[in-house]
């Protein structure tokens, strides 16, 4: 099952007509309304409308970092808010954001990255980030490339299962689902099995542990290096590897200096940035098995292809 990049996101706009302006001055071209204002939004001029219906899509949350208490050592920890565990369990599925400001570029990255069938809503002050995202996006050049797995993980559909994906997610362990343990993977992960069992499940933050100590750091597609806040996702064909990136901080701090480890050798590298023009890869090395590279900043969003 292949879950592939393709689709932008899209405005979900219930605004009447009269409110194109707004929308013309932040950039917005396309947008999706309801039903029953589809009628009177295509006599407007220079915008394109799309009749869709917010009740039959999955609701899902704006995405964020908060900053819980560590009790180990009297800090702030960083608890991304993520969706991506969501689009993975439902690959066909429709869905929906309802942000605000900033989080609605934010939420069309995220959508993105995952190749999610996503509307967004949002205010006003959300308007230009969004467009600005989707403007970005659109540069983006390139064939979709099936996402890279280490682990085949048997999803039962339950809550436990849900928030054990969750944070595999969170702690970038590259995932698919499986029906069956599949041998061509690096590992399987099955909760109710011996090496996971139904017990450790009610503490998900457990078994993700064990999913990483038992897969080990040397045999991860990619690491993360400088930041708790970046998500990353890996797709691949061939002798071509895409990686997404996405700082989960980002409608508020940008993240500086993340180092990143990817499987593979590869000499040949091309950088998309969000909002970061001039911006290059630095101490860029291909070593025996793995490339490394640092990323200087990171606002919201990047893309680095890397070839052979």
């Amino acid at each position: 099952m292949f879950l592939l990049l393709a689709a932008l996101p899209a405005l979900f706009w219930d605004g009447a007509p009269d409110t194109a302006p707004a929308l013309r001055e932040a950039g917005i071209q396309q947008i999706l309304v309801p039903a029953a204002r589809l009628a009177s939004w295509k006599s407007v001029p220079d915008i394109t409308a799309e009749g869709a219906d917010p009740q039959n899509a999955v609701k899902v949350i704006p995405p964020t970092v908060n900053y819980r208490m560590n009790e180990a050592s009297a800090t702030n920890a960083p608890w991304i808010v993520a969706n991506g565990w969501r689009f993975i369990r439902r690959p066909d599925g429709r869905f929906f954001y309802d942000v605000t400001g900033r989080q609605a570029a934010l939420a069309a990255a995220e959508a993105y990255c995952y190749g999610a069938n996503a509307m967004i809503r949002t205010d006003a002050a959300g308007l230009k980030p969004l467009a600005g995202m989707l403007a970005f996006l659109r540069t983006i050049t390139g064939e979709p490339l099936p996402p890279v797995a280490d682990i085949g993980y048997i999803d039962d559909g339950s809550g436990a299962s849900g928030e054990v994906m969750n944070l595999m997610v969170r702690d970038n362990l590259l995932f698919q689902l499986v029906a069956a343990p599949d041998r061509r993977l690096k590992l399987n992960v099955k909760l109710g099995t011996k090496e996971y069992p139904l017990e450790h499940a009610k503490n998900p933050g457990t078994v993700a542990h064990e999913v990483r100590a038992n897969l080990t750091d040397e045999k991860r597609s990619v690491r993360i290096y400088g930041s708790q806040v970046v998500v990353a996702r890996l797709t691949a064909s061939g002798d071509r590897v895409r990686l997404h990136l996405l700082n989960y901080a980002g409608a508020n701090r940008k993240v500086d200096a993340i180092r990143i480890r990817v499987l593979g050798q590869y000499a040949q590298h091309h950088l998309w940035l969000a909002d970061g023009a001039g911006v290059e890869l630095l101490d860029y090395s291909v070593e025996p098995g793995a490339t490394e590279f640092t990323l200087p900043e990171l606002k919201t969003y990047a893309v680095v292809d890397l070839s052979r």
